[in-house]
């Protein structure tokens, strides 16, 4: 897809109503389960070329879609689903029986655990990789590819970068380059960086995938997913997954994710900014442990500074014990102790509470999603939890 904007303006002007006297700014809400239909669906019953029916499509979708295909760089429209994981199961139905899907051994826990699901009834394997270990990574996939070799769709790569808690980096052209070279497919899980941060398909990725509900949406009160591709087969088996399995999003919850979408850039600009100044101050704090790729000191922060737009509105800390990262949130008064990201408020978990999580994953880590509050604000109120807790410890 061409893109004759900025993605700051796309994000502002993609998917308006056609300009004519007194149209409309914004695209309509359209409530309505069923469309009327104008061709015979013949005998053999033929898909029509409309809509038909609220599970395959609606058209305050269609909006949210294109614009999301025109950040993405999608040569195809988007796919919105009824959640971020929705859209990842979608993703790994795209794997073959039998196959083998190898994952970062830190991702998204949904992810994982969806994946491990599949695994345990023998739809598919998993292997699980150090994505930051381009050559472990490659390996990985060489050998699946090995053991699967002749059957289509056999071996998906599935990479998120920066990961979920951990903050690694991969070499995204690089790992994506050496999938494709064994027919391999890739899948990207964008929902920390954003299209404003990297656009995966442009450097071969087969699928990208989001939890809209995070930075899209952007405001903490919608729960979609989507995935976009360039590849019309693979387009029409998500389609296809989304309408037979039922994993549709609601009209309303789809416009609010497009009026989101109208301060991405806003929003990232000003909680990056926010999150980078906090790291920084944070590694000047003794006893803890700062990851966050925007710091040079980071160990992806090369990759992510090649890679990247930014470095993202996510922070992790490393406190010694869990006790002391507990003592944090129950400390706070600004930030919200709670799961998710993404939204304008900043909030702060403890990862290692979910019994799924992997156990390399510290005891004491704590996930900061930065917001866009002032800066000194969320400041004053961090360094005086952690001060609390580590004298405490």
């Amino acid at each position: 897809m061409t893109q004759k904007w900025a993605p700051e303006t796309v994000v502002v002007e993609s998917a308006r109503p056609q300009r004519e006297r007194d149209a409309p700014l914004n695209p309509a809400v359209v409530l309505s389960s069923t469309f009327v239909g104008t061709h015979d669906l013949g005998a053999e019953g033929a898909e029509d070329d409309g809509i038909q029916y609220g599970r395959f499509g609606n058209p305050t979708w269609s909006p949210f879609e294109s614009a999301l295909a025109e950040l993405e760089r999608a040569e195809l429209p988007g796919l919105v689903f009824a959640s971020g994981l929705a859209a990842v199961s979608a993703a790994l139905e795209l794997v073959a029986p039998g196959g083998t899907v190898v994952m970062p051994r830190h991702c998204y826990l949904g992810s994982l655990s969806a994946a491990r699901d599949s695994a345990a009834v023998g739809r598919f394997d998993v292997v699980t990789v150090d994505i930051a270990d381009t050559d472990a990574v490659n390996d990985a996939v060489s050998a699946a590819a090995e053991r699967h070799a002749g059957t289509p769709r056999a071996v998906m790569l599935w990479v998120e970068s920066p990961t979920n808690p951990m903050l690694e980096v991969a070499d995204l052209p690089a790992v994506i380059a050496h999938a494709k070279s064994v027919d391999a497919l890739t899948v990207v899980d964008n929902t920390f960086a954003t299209p404003l941060g990297q656009q995966p398909l442009t450097v071969g990725a087969d699928v990208v995938v989001h939890s809209v509900t995070k930075y899209l949406a952007g405001h903490s009160d919608v729960v979609l997913g989507a995935a976009l591709t360039s590849n019309t087969d693979l387009h029409e088996a998500l389609h296809h997954h989304r309408s037979i399995r039922g994993a549709v999003a609601g009209p309303w919850e789809v416009w609010l994710a497009l009026r989101g979408l109208r301060t991405l850039a806003l929003r990232i600009e000003r909680s990056q900014q926010n999150a980078l100044e906090l790291a920084k101050r944070l590694s000047d704090v003794p006893g803890i442990e700062v990851r966050f790729p925007g710091l040079k000191s980071d160990p992806g922060h090369a990759r992510a500074a090649a890679q990247l737009t930014g470095f993202g509105s996510i922070l992790c800390v490393v406190l010694p014990t869990s006790a002391a990262a507990l003592a944090v949130t129950d400390c706070v008064s600004l930030w919200t102790p709670a799961t998710s990201l993404g939204g304008v408020e900043s909030l702060i978990e403890r990862r290692r509470r979910h019994v799924h999580e992997p156990h390399t994953v510290p005891e004491g880590l704590l996930r900061l999603s930065v917001g866009i509050e002032h800066v000194d604000d969320l400041w004053a109120d961090l360094e005086q939890a952690l001060a609390s807790a580590l004298s405490t410890r």
